[in-house]
């Protein structure tokens, strides 16, 4: 254990419950609790659990809300129409870099709850606090490092989750999918990041140790961040850091879904440099067709040029090792390519993502 590293409401749990923890952006995190290919399956097959503590909430309130997020964020906020909807967006740096990936619900006009990532968390409310200032924006940002978040995902998670904390069950079983609700000091959203339904679920940290317990009793899996990863990637979902940073453009990213320029009046951070440097890549999956583990920052040569991994690992789903590639634009799914796996080539197939949607393989 990193006695140096932050610890979230719920480590002692982990501990106790045998975790292995490892250092992951700062903080003492469970990478798994035993096998991380059954943390996965459950996740897809039945109902896990994980503690996303370490992620910051940030409750951003005032009479210029929205254009300031209009400004701030490549996606447009002006989409969100119904309070509680949920919008995913990259916000970027002057050059079109992403400073980070982070969700964003409109809870009214003038009130948004935003999700960023652990380790950017800092820098992201740096460069906010940066962003008032320079725009004389009416708002106020507050840190909610007062908040625990657990997520709870596969096809059985909302009714596991209504069996472990039935005082959710009326706020939350109407919400459709990206949106979230506030059900007293708790904001439920039906959001995640494992291509599965379910909830993410903030609430003061001097409750958290009771709901996870609550939700192992109710059968929900703990599960690290081991599968954590793995699920992720067989959603198609980016990690900040490894498939894209403040260097790489999310239309580089294969983020330009993510990227909106239908308003030409609006402007936003970076817009000038993705209007003067489209997309010189496209993202793909890769699933390996040799023996073999493919990892990041791999060299992959394609009938197109060459490429690079930016994640890979085993798919236990597919049960083949699979990976997100940077690749040439005028790469297509279904080429074969080549990966240098230490020096040997090996055959993969090039293919649209996600390679898993709703526990079942689409790749």
């Amino acid at each position: 254990m990193n006695t140096l590293a932050r610890q979230t409401p719920l480590h002692a749990t982990h501990v106790a419950a045998g975790a292995r923890m490892v250092d992951f952006a700062g903080w003492d995190m469970p990478v798994n609790y035993g096998s991380q290919i059954e943390e996965h399956h459950a996740v897809r097959r039945d109902a896990g659990m994980f503690d996303v503590s370490h992620m910051l909430s940030l409750d951003l309130d005032g009479a210029d809300a929205t254009p300031y997020l209009r400004g701030l964020l490549a996606n447009d906020v002006a989409k969100l129409r119904e309070p509680g909807k949920a919008l995913y967006s990259c916000m970027l740096n002057e050059d079109g870099g992403v400073i980070d990936d982070l969700i964003v619900y409109r809870l009214s006009d003038t009130c948004y709850r935003i999700v960023v990532n652990a380790g950017t968390a800092d820098k992201d409310v740096a460069w906010m606090r940066k962003r008032i200032a320079t725009t004389a924006a009416n708002v106020s940002l507050n840190a909610r490092r007062d908040l625990a978040m657990i997520a709870v995902q596969g096809p059985n998670a909302r009714a596991k989750t209504w069996q472990a904390l039935p005082a959710l069950r009326s706020a939350s079983e109407p919400l459709k999918p990206f949106s979230g609700t506030a059900v007293g000091d708790i904001f439920v959203g039906r959001t995640g990041y494992t291509g599965e339904d379910g909830f993410e679920i903030a609430l003061p940290a001097d409750q958290a140790a009771a709901a996870w317990n609550g939700l192992t009793a109710a059968g929900v899996a703990p599960c690290g961040l081991g599968a954590r990863d793995t699920l992720r990637l067989e959603a198609g979902m980016n990690l900040y850091g490894q498939d894209m940073d403040e260097t790489v453009s999310p239309l580089d990213a294969g983020l330009g879904w993510t990227v909106d320029f239908k308003d030409e009046s609006r402007d936003f951070v970076g817009k000038a440099a993705l209007l003067a440097t489209p997309a010189s890549r496209r993202v793909l999956g890769l699933i390996l067709e040799d023996k073999g583990v493919l990892r990041a920052h791999m060299k992959v040569i394609t009938p197109a040029g060459e490429g690079e991994t930016t994640s890979g690992s085993f798919s236990p789903t597919l049960e083949k090792s699979v990976a997100f590639a940077r690749l040439p634009l005028a790469a297509e799914p279904g080429d074969l390519v080549d990966v240098d796996v230490r020096g040997r080539l090996l055959k993969a197939r090039a293919v649209r993502l996600p390679f898993v949607r709703n526990g079942k393989a689409v790749a």
